[in-house]
């Protein structure tokens, strides 16, 4: 889908956690059949209505749509984003969580935007995948694709961990850390940032390395261009460590298995406000030069 098609079907994915939906997602389908368009729900939505509708699974409402309708903060973004990514649908995101990075367009903007959108009238912001391969004494265990950043920490209880980092096969550095995360530029502005990774452009084609809490203070954030291949292995007998993807799904590791990061083929279509900048958008979330 691009810029000046109109849109005849629409996904809608929310997380409830209190919101409130169930004032918002009634009208909001009535205000959808009116216009004649078609729309997929999933289960969790289907919780704010009272007429007894189960929704559909999160594949099934991605594969009949030609756009997804994210209500919700930017974990739900994350969720959705792998759904829409490998399906070359966009997103367009309603902002009912907190902070939002991602979900750009407030409730207030809901309608004005499904009008532009409908009609075609939507700038598109394309984000970078990572695509994480983990590998086991040579067996490919796991393959996923995330929007922000693949992260290997360790647990509460556990000690400072070992880590070995290559970047296209050239050795960079062994890391003692509570962790190492990988960032796309999207996720610059997520856990990367807290651990003192820099803001990157979402244009800007490459991966953020940065580590968290290292022993060693000369180890520092890291920019390399998104076409590196990124492997990093786990070193020592250290327990409780986990690859953590998009902070929502934690995979637990054995000593020296190897994660593999890279740019993945799929990108992400996130639908922007036309009237307002990255910078813009980036000023109020952060609320720079505020007193």
């Amino acid at each position: 889908m691009h810029p000046g098609q109109t849109i005849q079907s629409i996904g809608i994915i929310s997380r409830p956690r209190g919101s409130n939906l169930a004032v918002v997602v009634p009208p909001l389908l009535k205000w959808l059949q009116a216009r004649g368009v078609q729309t997929h729900i999933d289960e969790e939505t289907a919780k704010s209505l009272q007429d007894g509708s189960r929704g559909e699974t999160l594949p099934r409402v991605a594969d009949a749509a030609q756009l997804l309708l994210v209500l919700g903060g930017d974990g739900t973004i994350l969720a959705a984003a792998r759904l829409a990514s490998p399906r070359g649908i966009p997103i367009l995101p309603i902002n009912m969580g907190s902070l939002g990075f991602l979900s750009s367009f407030t409730m207030e903007e809901l309608h004005p935007a499904l009008d532009d959108t409908l009609e075609g009238r939507f700038s598109l912001s394309e984000r970078v995948m990572i695509g994480v391969k983990l590998e086991r004494e040579g067996v490919l265990i796991d393959d996923q694709r995330v929007l922000n950043e693949a992260v290997i920490n360790k647990g509460a209880l556990a000690r400072m961990i070992q880590l070995e980092l290559t970047i296209d096969d050239d050795f960079v550095c062994r890391y003692r850390a509570d962790g190492l995360i990988v960032a796309s530029p999207t996720g610059s502005t997520a856990y990367s940032l807290s651990a003192g990774g820099p803001i990157v452009h979402p244009a800007v084609e490459s991966l953020v390395i940065t580590p968290i809490c290292a022993h060693t203070l000369s180890d520092r954030p890291l920019v390399v261009r998104d076409s590196s291949s990124i492997q990093i292995k786990l070193l020592g007998n250290t327990e409780s460590v986990f690859l953590t993807l998009d902070g929502q799904r934690g995979i637990p590791l054995q000593p020296t298995d190897l994660v593999r990061v890279s740019r993945a083929k799929e990108t992400l279509k996130l639908i922007q406000p036309p009237k307002k900048s990255y910078f813009e958008i980036l000023r109020s979330k952060m609320r720079w030069g505020e007193a």
